[in-house]
């Protein structure tokens, strides 16, 4: 098969579809692999680089689109991107089109199969969705306890304490990958943490990071006594697929202290914090009501590297399935994750955002 790897034009976003290791074993399976000059380079790949991968690297986004047959990108398409896309195209790559209705409809009108990293499932766990989430934890606490710095608008809190001054307090709201990671990283730097999640097995887990950690069950007043009381709330709500519901209301956050800081992991999906609404990271906070809010859509884009060679080893799997001969539709945990076939929407996630409507 014919395989597309476009550079990201999303609003500083370095990762890439691909690192050229990965490329290695789709060329040695005997797939045709076209990259886009200039791809990897925020990623730390050089073109050169993918030429001795047995990449062939194309001179623009136009070729590359020409090129693939399947196109495997990171970042859901943008305009520079959906005016190359055509009805013969396997789209694969985060979506969250929940949160985009207009896009989704672009891409039903062009009438592509696109399938979406976050809805990929595989023995009930979110597999291409899990090495982002664990970054995009970790990055909302090193956000956020910067954020709470007195220069970027924050109250002048050094987020894990020192002696004789005291320690930051951070709410988790979701203690799945993301909300677990930033939970064990607050918790690690020595700030008094608590997170909200509704089930058992994630509260015993999120407990079990140190005497430090409160684990407790989403209940509204008291979700709306530890957002009241924290210096940084994180916002981590999932549900696969789905626009994120609004667990924290704009009302709970009026209560925080003037100074404090929100990072809202789930923006991308709606956001679970009535107040955040999308930012990037050219300007990736604003103020509301006092409190430093980051809303960026493509969080771990920002530690490239990292983000890309994770990724890669996710995604290079379903990759390989993708362009093999065999049907990949009978895999149940690729088919869950086709939001858009031949035009039509098929997940049942994105056809309620959509109301109802194919």
């Amino acid at each position: 098969m014919r395989i597309g790897i476009p550079k990201e034009i999303k609003t500083l976003e370095g990762r890439v579809g691909l690192i050229p290791a990965a490329c290695t074993d789709l060329v040695r399976a005997g797939h045709a692999v076209a990259v886009e000059t200039g791809a990897g380079l925020q990623s730390g790949y050089t073109d050169d680089e993918y030429r001795a991968a047995g990449v062939e690297v194309l001179p623009d986004a136009g070729a590359v689109y020409a090129h693939g047959e399947l196109i495997i990108k990171v970042k859901e398409p943008v305009e520079g991107d959906l005016e190359h896309l055509r009805a013969e195209h396997l789209l694969f790559c985060y979506l969250h089109l929940a949160a985009e209705v207009e896009l989704a409809r672009r891409l039903q009108a062009i009438g592509l199969t696109a399938i979406g990293f976050e809805t990929v499932t595989h023995a009930g766990g979110l597999p291409l969705l899990a090495p982002m989430s664990d970054i995009a934890g970790r990055l909302a606490v090193q956000i956020g306890a910067t954020l709470l710095h007195t220069p970027q608008g924050g109250k002048g809190l050094l987020l894990g304490g020192l002696p004789a001054a005291e320690r930051g307090r951070v709410t988790v709201i979701g203690g799945g990958f993301a909300g677990g990671n930033a939970a064990a990283f607050a918790a690690a730097m020595g700030a008094e943490v608590t997170v909200f999640d509704k089930q058992r097995e994630r509260l015993e887990a999120m407990r079990g990071l140190g005497p430090n950690v409160t684990a407790l069950y989403p209940y509204q007043d008291a979700v709306a006594e530890a957002v009241a009381a924290c210096d940084l709330l994180i916002g981590a709500v999932l549900i696969p697929g789905a626009r994120a519901p609004h667990v924290v209301a704009a009302t709970m956050v009026e209560r925080m202290a003037s100074g404090g800081a929100v990072v809202d992991i789930s923006v991308d999906q709606g956001g679970c914090i009535e107040t955040i609404h999308p930012t990037d990271y050219s300007a990736p906070t604003y103020d509301w009501n006092g409190i430093v809010h980051f809303g960026v859509t493509n969080m771990p884009g920002a530690v490239p590297r990292s983000a890309s060679q994770a990724l890669s080893a996710a995604v290079l799997p379903y990759a390989l399935q993708l362009a093999g001969e065999q049907n990949w539709t009978t895999d149940s945990g690729l088919a869950a994750g086709i939001n858009i076939h031949a035009g039509d929407v098929v997940h049942p996630a994105v056809k309620a955002a959509l109301g109802g409507k194919h």
